[in-house]
């Protein structure tokens, strides 16, 4: 099963700068919250989605890879570079 696309788990726009990023994350994690959502496996879900998401976007370097090479830059063995 192929993962959703982080900047739609987080519903920004791929050109999005980081305060936009920081600020759609922070309303998600509220909202899905397991506080929040005690017992909800849905909400527990889309909160760990998001935090995954919100550590690759908001990190310039992570978000680089994942723009260029998608979830197969975090994948075993992606996104590895060799330096001579």
């Amino acid at each position: 099963m192929a993962k959703e696309d982080y900047y739609k788990i987080l519903g920004v726009e791929r050109n999005a700068d980081d305060q936009t990023i920081k600020k759609a994350y922070r309303n998600l994690a509220m909202k899905y919250h397991p506080d929040r959502n005690q017992g909800d496996a849905k909400a527990e879900k889309k909160f760990k989605d998001l935090n995954e998401a919100n550590d690759v976007i908001s990190d310039g370097e992570k978000r680089a890879a994942y723009d260029r090479f998608g979830h197969a830059a975090f994948e075993q063995g992606g996104g590895q570079f060799w330096r001579i």
